[in-house]
């Protein structure tokens, strides 16, 4: 019987990898071997079982192919139900075999590896061959050896798979005359290929090395020439000169050597670089896929779900429309604003604050009322010293900008719940954000005087509860500080389970509000439970019994290790809760304090590798904050967070699957799934999670959903108007193509008759008629 295989499939007998892609009714079979010559193309029909000899046109004398043997060489893989048996077309590397119920011999994997040898670039040449030069989203590393190119271009929302429109040739990959003229002209005609070092390619592109040297440790970018770049190890390199006409995106810093060209020919490009990127990806080029941008590629999925924390003292001065259309197109779903500056009524500040809620509302964002208790703010400070917070030198804890007040003392408490819930009622808030609801500080009880909580009323209880004054502790320090911070640890979980429960109360005549508790992660960093008593262990089963989510944000202490540690954090949470999808990562994008490189804050592929595994970890990511974001970082934004575990071209349609639901690229009508789509908007279609089939369709559905700030579960165009099924945890805003007739929700009509809608939090089903012709 037949075997089912997909796009990358791998067998063990192969000297080297082989790509598997659909076209049609035909599988083609690719290997990424390098023999060093080119095959001539050949093509021959066989049947089921048969045996050819080929000589010198496979470039391997007396190479024999068994047709049905060769393609049942791969492994099976479930996500593919397409079936292969006898091939069809053998041409130099690229085989292609149809659905059939032959079976295939016992010499299979010898077969194989023979073939594979014959393989080669012009595999490549012949599979691009209907490719449009415009549609540059899918890439390919030439040779065995991949090195960090995957984690570079996955993260920049391009993505791996046959056939490739991206090719990169790492440095070492033999290339013979033949080879070389080949790559030239596919690059005339479309490519976009990247090329590491000294090649021949690169020679014959008029790239070569010049007899001098020089020593690089630090490079400039174009992008951002301030910016400073430093490699943690220097390399010494040979000074290239590069043809007249080129792009030079970097360069070393002291001399001006060009580091990384890019070059236009024809209808395709070439991005150069000195040396490969490093073992990360982002080690020496932070902005090598914003040149890859700039040189034609194009990301083939957008996300909008991210968070952004957002301090309005960096943006008084702005125009609020076109930041919001901004921060939109940066695929921000929802700002958590410092809500502290607003804490008091103010005319000024309370119409700005106004302003901008309405901003974001039209662009589909979100806004929360971010909270940093224990810090209030400056005004509650002022008017109430008797709520100070104090340190373990007995000095009011006015720590770095935050001031902390005794959230312990029932009058104290009681106010600042009178502020928060005048603060919440005053403005039009999508949700509540507690954040960093413990105590100080990162260095614990060896920094008496950054130590917290010390109030009068803490050390009453505990001295009611063990007999001892706390404060003593620190003054002749003993085995009675452990008991201590763990009795402090379990404090902050009764803050924090209070004041989720005050939030719940407000809650009852603002339903539609979401609630989200920012708390510091202690399973990378289990010293945080006595730095700061957090402990996550004691928190998250609050989530059996209150609807929040969980915003883990990694501390300070590990802002130095790299993009894998979010799939780390996450498989640590698995067993503490059941509620994973109430489990969010907030990544704080600055400045670090440890020894880092290339940049102290993350940016370029850095930052895109970051976002990218995080997204696919967790369900949402936030980003402190938004401010920090550097410009070059804005338009790939989208694209890093976009997760998607699978993509195909299948003739003329695409097939994807993502984790959370995902955007791809479409100017025109669609059918998913064979139906009409409604949800897209001039650039792109929105798709909800799961596999999904995307072609072109001959007609426009009768209204469009063209934004959506919610999860997308289903959608449909129906015989009156469309149709479409969303969840939230909060409330939703939709964003239509026109204003409707009519809008029901759950069968029930409701009055909205703006092509801007705010929908009920929860899940619902949305039924839109449109206004008649």
């Amino acid at each position: 019987m037949a075997v089912p295989f997909t796009t990358s499939a791998l067998d063990s007998g192969m000297r080297s990898p082989t790509s598997v892609a659909s076209r049609g009714s035909e599988v083609f079979i690719l290997s990424r071997g390098s023999p060093g010559r080119l095959a001539r193309s050949q093509k021959y029909l066989a049947a089921p079982g048969e045996r050819k000899t080929k000589g010198a046109g496979y470039g391997l004398p007396g190479l024999r192919v068994d047709c049905v043997a060769l393609a049942r060489s791969f492994r099976p893989n479930i996500r593919d139900s397409r079936r292969v048996s006898a091939g069809r077309r053998i041409a130099g590397g690229v085989h292609a075999a149809r659905p059939s119920s032959s079976t295939a011999g016992p010499r299979a994997p010898l077969c194989a590896r023979r073939a594979a040898r014959g393989f080669a670039f012009a595999a490549l040449f012949l599979l691009l061959a209907a490719v449009p030069a415009a549609a540059r989203v899918s890439f390919a590393v030439v040779g065995d050896e991949e090195g960090s190119w995957p984690k570079i271009l996955e993260a920049a929302g391009l993505v791996k798979g046959t056939p490739p429109d991206i090719f990169v040739i790492r440095a070492g990959e033999e290339l013979g005359a033949a080879a070389v003229g080949q790559w030239r002209a596919r690059i005339e005609s479309g490519a976009l290929v990247v090329l590491e070092g000294e090649s021949a390619l690169a020679a014959a592109l008029g790239i070569r090395p010049g007899p001098r040297r020089i020593p690089v440790r630090s490079v400039v970018d174009h992008r951002n020439p301030k910016l400073r770049i430093v490699w943690r190890n220097g390399l010494d390199l040979p000074v290239f000169d590069v043809p007249a006409g080129a792009t030079v995106f970097a360069r070393e810093r002291w001399t001006g050597t060009p580091m990384m060209v890019g070059l236009r020919r024809g209808a395709g490009a070439v991005l150069w670089l000195a040396v490969p990127p490093g073992p990360n990806g982002y080690d020496r080029f932070p902005y090598l896929p914003q040149a890859l941008v700039d040189l034609g590629a194009r990301p083939a999925f957008l996300s909008r779900r991210l968070w952004a924390f957002f301090d309005s003292s960096y943006r008084a001065r702005v125009d609020l429309d076109y930041f919001a259309a901004r921060w939109r197109q940066s695929g921000i779903a929802a700002l958590h604003v410092a809500a502290w500056h607003y804490n008091e009524p103010d005319p000024q500040r309370d119409a700005w604050l106004r302003a901008l809620i309405d901003a974001c509302h039209r662009r589909a964002i979100l806004v929360y009322a971010w909270i940093e208790l224990p810090h209030v703010s400056e005004r509650f400070w002022q008017d109430h010293p008797e709520c100070r917070e104090k340190t373990a030198t007995l000095q009011d804890a006015h720590l770095d900008w935050r001031k902390l007040v005794n959230l312990q003392n029932r009058e104290c408490a009681g106010a600042v719940k009178h502020q928060v819930r005048d603060l919440i009622a005053r403005f039009d808030w999508d949700g509540v954000n507690l954040g960093e609801l413990y105590f100080e500080s990162l260095e614990g009880a060896s920094n008496p005087a950054r130590f917290t909580p010390m109030n009068d009323d803490v050390r009453r209880q505990y001295r009611a509860l063990r007999g001892v004054d706390p404060l003593r502790l620190f003054q002749s320090p003993g085995a009675g500080i452990g008991d201590f911070l763990a009795w402090r640890a379990d404090l902050a979980r009764r803050m924090q389970g209070e004041w989720i429960d005050e939030i719940e109360t407000i809650r009852r005549t603002r339903r539609d509000l979401d609630l989200v508790l920012t708390h510091v992660d202690d399973r990378f960093d289990p010293r945080m439970r006595e730095l700061i008593g957090a402990d996550a262990a004691r928190v998250l089963p609050l989530l059996d019994s209150r609807d929040f989510t969980f915003l883990i944000e990694d501390p300070a202490t590990v802002w130095h290790l790299g993009p894998d540690r979010y799939p780390q954090i996450a498989a640590r949470y698995q067993p503490l809760t059941r509620r994973l999808d109430k489990l969010a990562i907030d990544i704080n994008i600055v400045e670090r304090y440890q020894d880092v490189y290339p940049t102290k804050q993350q940016t370029g592929t850095e930052l895109f590798q970051l976002v990218h595994l995080a997204s696919r970890a967790f369900r949402r990511v936030a980003l402190y904050f938004e401010n920090s974001i550097l410009a070059p970082d804005l338009a790939l934004l989208p694209a890093s967070a976009a997760a998607v575990t699978r993509y195909e071209r299948l003739g003329s349609k695409t097939v994807l699957d993502s984790l959370h639901g995902v955007g791809m690229a479409s100017q025109g009508p669609v059918l998913v799934n064979g139906a009409l789509w409604p949800v897209r908007d001039e650039t792109t279609v929105w798709l909800p999670p799961g596999p999904h089939a995307i072609s072109a369709a001959d007609r426009e559905p009768p209204l469009l959903v063209t934004d959506l700030n919610a999860d997308l579960k289903s959608a449909r165009v129906t015989k009156t108007g469309i149709e479409f099924a969303y969840s939230s945890s909060s409330r939703a805003i939709a964003r239509l193509s026109r204003p409707p007739r009519r809008v029901v929700i759950d069968g029930e009509p409701v009055r909205q008759t703006d092509a801007l809608l705010f929908l009920p939090r929860g899940q619902h089903v949305v039924e839109i008629y449109p206004q008649t012709q």
